[in-house]
């Protein structure tokens, strides 16, 4: 589930309200330990999700870098390229 979670600081766009909400949503799913939850803990588990995605907002405004900012083709490229020599046939 994890594995979903990206960078989301330094990158040229900004990250987006929907990539924070996303990001929120896989780790309120990791702790929760479930994918959707029952609608006795749904009220809850929305919470959690708006809740984080909103202070995960704030933390990526105030974050500094004095390094350049990535750029998000280029970082997706690498990552195929990562996956296809990791899960190459040997």
């Amino acid at each position: 589930m994890c594995r979903n979670i990206h960078t989301l600081h330094n990158f040229e766009p900004a990250a987006t309200g929907d990539e924070v909400h996303a990001a929120a949503l896989q780790y309120v799913r990791k702790i929760s330990g479930t994918t959707k939850p029952s609608k006795a803990n749904a009220e809850a588990f929305d919470r959690a999700v708006a809740e984080i995605a909103h202070i995960t907002g704030h933390l990526l405004e105030d974050l500094v870098s004095v390094a350049p900012p990535k750029d998000r083709d280029v970082e997706a490229a690498k990552a195929k390229e990562r996956s296809a020599r990791r899960f190459a046939p040997a």
